[in-house]
């Protein structure tokens, strides 16, 4: 599940109009979501608050294998309507597959005046953890630039420990985002290994709103007489979106440099039927929610490509096949994705049937996630995530089969529990 400072850094996002899936670091979201989900290892508890809709504060222990933990705060400058663990939305916890609504142009604030004068502010977030006892400090600075430009600075400062022998790996990392929807380029820079990066992504067709992209689903319907030497249309198929982009980066301290490009294919939403009112457009078929991934990198030879589906309202499944051009190693992965639901919904996560008007479409409450992964080189994976009164609760293993493994093929299990409150959410 999502920790609580990614839960209150997505809704500052959602606040102030940024769109964080139009950047090609999240160019394989979709299928990461089920091929590559973190199981929790050891016990780990983690209690949040937020006593306003600016400030929250967070607390985490690790009790297995070490005892630790952690102390962070968060501002926002923007109000954020943060819900509790017992009323979220248990879809914004976790990370799953989803097909993303199309690309769209970031809004940015109003205008601002009090007392006759303009008093335009930039919205941004702090965020702040210190770890103990080992001492190391993470910090975040988030701030819109301008409607299409957003900044991020991130610090770790990690001190060396007397009882050990690993050297500082304190870092600071500095983005630019530039996102006009068609395009968005992310210029990056890390001064551990003097890393300057640039990362862009096109997406082909019109950017249009919400309204239009059921309308590029639909097909007027012509009245004529059809010629001798008129073909009918070819039905079927996916109707979506491409997406292409490219990554080049250089270290001046190691004197090295990488290229890597992908592209994403993902459908469009499904048309709604239209209004009764003579409406002179047909929908097509509903087409199953999928993305399309492909990732190359010339200069290490890896090479790979995913394909994700939703085939019914609760079950998704994706498949990759990595390969390397050198090497000539592979590895093939698959994974599911299946949701748990009960009768009487009660907090608005709702399943409506496609019934008849004269009969009551059933609704179904959301109570879990079970996720499952398994690749050719003997890796498996089992994660439950759900609720349970007030808490959220995720479990896992992971095991390993291969002749390495057969002294100790579980390789890492542990639970994860979470709950935080408050005192704004509706």
């Amino acid at each position: 599940m999502h920790p609580f400072a990614s839960y209150v850094l997505r809704n500052y996002y959602k606040a102030t109009g940024w769109n964080e899936d139009n950047l090609f670091t999240n160019l394989t979201r979709s299928s990461d979501a089920i091929l590559d989900f973190a199981v929790p290892k050891g016990l780990h508890l983690s209690i949040s608050k937020s006593p306003n809709a600016l400030f929250k504060t967070t607390y985490s222990m690790n009790a297995m294998p070490s005892l630790n933990g952690s102390v962070g705060y968060i501002f926002t400058s923007c109000d954020l309507n943060v819900k509790s663990s017992g009323d979220v939305r248990f879809k914004d916890m976790i990370e799953r597959f989803r097909v993303y609504d199309q690309p769209r142009r970031p809004q940015g604030k109003g205008e601002e005046w009090l007392a006759g004068e303009r008093v335009d502010t930039r919205d941004y977030l702090m965020y702040g953890r210190l770890y103990i006892p080992t001492g190391r400090l993470d910090a975040l600075y988030s701030t819109r630039l301008s409607s299409n430009l957003q900044g991020i600075l991130a610090a770790i400062s990690d001190p060396p420990s007397p009882l050990s022998a690993r050297a500082n790996v304190s870092n600071l990392m500095l983005s630019l985002q530039h996102d006009v929807g068609k395009w968005c380029t992310e210029y990056t820079y890390s001064a551990e290994d003097s890393m300057w990066g640039i990362k862009a992504l096109h997406n082909f067709g019109r950017i249009t709103g919400s309204g239009n992209a059921a309308e590029s689903l639909q097909t007027p319907t012509r009245v004529g007489v059809k010629r001798i030497d008129e073909e009918d249309a070819v039905e079927g198929g996916l109707k979506g979106r491409l997406s292409a982009g490219a990554e080049i980066y250089f270290s001046a301290k190691e004197k090295s440099a990488g290229v890597s490009t992908g592209i994403r294919f993902s459908t469009i939403p499904d048309a709604k039927p239209p209004s009764a009112g003579g409406s002179t457009l047909v929908t097509n078929p509903p087409q199953p929610p999928t993305t399309i991934t492909a990732l190359f990198n010339p200069m290490l030879g890896h090479l790979s490509g995913a394909y994700s589906a939703r085939v019914s309202t609760d079950l998704a499944l994706s498949s990759r096949f990595d390969f390397n051009v050198y090497s000539y190693e592979s590895e093939w992965t698959m994974g599911a994705e299946y949701w748990l639901r009960r009768e009487d919904d009660l907090d608005g996560e709702l399943l409506s049937s496609s019934v008849t008007p004269a009969s009551k479409p059933s609704k179904k409450r959301i109570r879990g996630v079970v996720k499952a992964r398994a690749s050719t080189s003997n890796d498996v994976a089992i994660l439950w995530e759900g609720r349970m009164r007030n808490m959220l609760i995720s479990l896992g293993v992971i095991a390993d089969f291969s002749s390495h493994g057969r002294v100790k093929p579980i390789r890492a299990m542990g639970m994860e529990l979470a709950y935080f409150s408050s005192d704004d959410s509706e």
